[in-house]
């Protein structure tokens, strides 16, 4: 007996550890289970919940229905009204476009004959509850209250999948609404063909920031269709198809004893043809939805962080999420796509890429991507040179290859001095070097004004300070890719030209102002906390205040001009301090976030923090940049302190946490801030890591006492990008209070 029990012991040791074992070697949720999707989705984030991958083709997500700002990705979380789900969506952006391709599943025959000018109109529209709502990465569920209806939502790369639970002996009915449109969309032209009996296929052609966009879809049902109404401009249509403004079907299917009805949507911007290719046919939804876990699991594992609190896990590892669902892949599967005046090109070698946010991303969201994407940058790069080769000019904006010209700016030519710096090659530097000369030669967008004067009088363009500021950086931008590839002269001409800075420095008041063309006078009243939102201003979207310190090229020519580095840093910590009232009648509801007069909702604010660094104060950087990791991000709804902007907000928290930043994204450098982390390994290619360790680091100890790099004294408030690649050990030693003799070398 004794034996026996031994034996069923040690049976019990055995298929513990076999248990134990299989469970450490599946890592499917290791880090997507610290993802929260509706981080965002609140306040002013403007993110979405809904399924997509990775740089995905397709963003299936609920659309409340509203068009109002907040509701730019098409969903806010203060709302418990849905109108549908479409295939294309924007995160986090401050316009809204897209919500392509909307699906309702219903129980009951609807009139869709009756003109809506509203949602509450809407006689498909359902209430739901966050209760029975559920988001993950790559996948989405909500249960539909008034047709009790459970809708959930997955994708791959260029297919969205949903699957609708209805109650037993419900009918069965999809309506499809191609004229449903928010914000500033408006469809022209639409078109639904009903195949056979399981296919769908159309198109939807609109404008509205995107002027041209042109989308075709196919959609195969996973039951017969046993009936079906098609409209056209609200008529009902006795054939097959259906074209017109706005045109609608619902229809209807055999229950064949099942709750479930399952629908795969491909789109394609060329044609149904594409749409068809780009359709995942063998993939269900179960397998789809587990692998896009496993897609998103491997995204995520590009950086492994080591704290005791779950919660910072879950705001850095949704904040990784957010950093890597824009730019989105274009270009089909068959490497077609539309471009902007209708041609259709292919891209050989490389995936080509929309939703270009550049005068957000190119700050901190394409530097990331360096680091956790390489092989995607250089697709990225292909993409805007294939902008070039149509227009003659680098994109600004880009959403669906159609150039928005929003901000301002060419921030397109950091990105891809970036990439350059970063050893990236997998585009043609001869190529990209023209591209970004013509365009800061050419005179469009006040660049003439900038040419003939040496910067932007404000009397002759508004938004003249920011303009002048952001194109003084990307000359500095072309001046380095032209010193890296030997053409000295023009090195010498964007260099200088680089300083038009200097022509907008008072420094009487210590800010950036607007300058009239005579060179002498200056903007008059000056206010430095005015701001009157994108017209008859000096500043886009914020005030002197927020503006006044985008000079990441020459922080130290800068900081000469404040004559010292107390002056500077003695007005660098009162842009913490001053109180945060901002005035004017028009003030720009992207100021926010805001810590005295720095705004961590808008982009402009991002880099000043690090600032500090170069005036032989490091201590400041560390003290704000943890103040502004530990007040402006959360794991609520309202976690984003402002726009999401495709990545942009939540990269700032990615790098910033870490302990690091590209002040200078075009520099090949990183600054040195206040990691939050005991430990962050980066993941990189070649099978190589960066380890970043912050010991004693706590919500007290978060001053940098000592450093070593590789076991040798580090004392310098920046590291290389090439000294990451290579691999190693980057150890902080951390406290509460500032070492004040630590980083201040030059």
């Amino acid at each position: 007996m004794k034996n026996f029990i031994l034996l069923v012991l040690f049976a019990i040791l055995i298929a513990s550890c076999k248990i134990k074992t299989y469970k450490n070697n599946s890592k499917a949720n290791i880090f997507v289970k610290y993802v929260d999707p509706f981080i965002g989705t609140g306040g002013h984030g403007h993110t979405y919940p809904g399924a997509t991958v990775p740089f995905g083709m397709l963003q299936v997500s609920p659309d409340n229905g509203i068009s109002n700002w907040d509701w730019c990705s098409g969903y806010h979380y203060s709302d418990s009204i849905v109108s549908g789900f479409s295939h294309l969506h924007l995160s986090g952006t401050g316009i809204g476009d897209l919500a392509d391709i909307l699906f309702m599943p219903t129980n009951k025959k609807l009139d869709l004959t009756a003109q809506t000018t509203s949602r509450d109109q809407l006689p498909y529209k359902s209430k739901y509850s966050h209760v029975n709502e559920k988001a993950a990465p790559g996948s989405y569920q909500v249960f539909l209250e008034d047709p009790k209806i459970n809708v959930e939502l997955t994708s791959s790369l260029r297919t969205a999948f949903h699957r609708y639970t209805f109650a037993k002996n419900d009918k069965q009915s999809v309506i499809i609404d191609l004229g449903f449109a928010i914000n500033w969309d408006k469809a022209l032209r639409t078109g639904l063909t009903i195949e056979d009996q399981y296919t769908i296929s159309g198109y939807r052609f609109s404008t509205g920031w995107a002027k041209n966009q042109k989308v075709f879809f196919v959609a195969k049902f996973s039951k017969p269709i046993s009936e079906s109404v098609l409209l056209a401009n609200k008529q009902v249509i006795t054939a097959n198809s259906a074209e017109g403004e706005n045109t609608a079907a619902q229809l209807f299917f055999d229950t064949n004893n099942s709750e479930e009805l399952d629908v795969k949507v491909a789109l394609s911007s060329v044609s149904v043809a594409n749409a068809k290719d780009n359709l995942d046919e063998k993939d269900d939804f179960n397998k789809t939805k587990s692998e896009a876990a496993k897609i998103w699991n491997s995204a995520l594992s590009k950086i492994e962080v080591k704290t005791p609190t779950d919660s910072l896990k879950t705001i850095f590892y949704t904040a990784l999420f957010h950093a890597q669902v824009a730019p989105v892949t274009y270009s089909d599967k068959n490497g077609q796509f539309r471009k902007e005046d209708d041609q259709i090109v292919t891209a050989k070698d490389y995936t080509a890429y929309s939703t270009l946010s550049l005068w957000d991303t190119f700050r901190a969201e394409n530097p990331l991507l360096t680091l956790l994407a390489p092989e995607k940058v250089s697709d990225i790069v292909n993409s805007m040179l294939q902008y070039y080769d149509t227009k003659k000019i680098l994109p600004v904006w880009t959403l669906y290859a159609n150039e928005t010209n929003t901000m301002t700016g060419y921030h397109s030519i950091p990105v891809i001095v970036d990439a350059y710096q970063k050893g990236i090659r997998g585009f043609d530097a001869e190529k990209a070097y023209q591209a970004m000369k013509v365009t800061m030669m050419q005179d469009q967008r006040g660049l003439n004004y900038y040419k003939t004067y040496g910067y932007i009088p404000y009397n002759l363009l508004d938004e003249s300070v920011t303009i002048t500021l952001e194109y003084a950086y990307d000359d500095w931008c072309v001046a380095q890719m032209a010193k890296a590839l030997e053409k000295n002269e023009d090195y010498e001409f964007f260099l200088n030209r680089s300083k038009a800075y200097r022509y907008l420095f008072d420094p009487k008041t210590g800010f950036m102002r607007g300058k009239s063309q005579d060179g002498k006078s200056w903007n008059e009243p000056f206010d430095p906390k005015h701001s009157n939102h994108r017209e008859h201003t000096d500043y886009t979207e914020g005030n002197a205040w927020q503006h006044s310190w985008f000079v990441p090229q020459n922080v130290d020519d800068f900081i000469s001009l404040h004559k010292s580095n107390e002056v500077f840093t003695k007005r660098l910590e009162q842009l913490f301090t001053e109180s945060s009232e901002i005035t004017g009648s028009n003030i720009s509801a992207d100021i926010s976030g805001l810590i005295g007069q720095y705004a961590h909702g808008n982009e402009p604010s991002h880099h000043i923090a690090y600032m500090f660094n170069h005036a032989g104060q490091p201590w400041r950087t560390q003290y704000w940049v943890r103040h502004i990791l530990d007040t402006q991000y959360n794991t609520t709804p309202n976690g984003l302190s402002g726009n999401e902007d495709c990545g942009q907000m939540s990269a700032w928290y990615v790098f910033s946490s870490m302990g690091l930043y590209p002040m200078n994204p075009a520099s090949g450098e990183y600054e040195i801030g206040s990691p939050i982390f005991e430990k962050v390994t980066i993941n990189l290619q070649d099978a190589k890591t960066f380890v970043i360790e912050a010991e004693k680091v706590s919500d007290k100890n978060f001053y940098i006492q000592s450093a070593t790099l590789n076991g040798v004294e580090f004392n310098q408030t920046a590291i290389s990008h090439k000294e990451i690649v290579k691999g190693g050990i980057l150890h902080f030693v951390m406290g509460a209070e500032p070492n004040k003799n630590w980083g201040i070398k030059k």
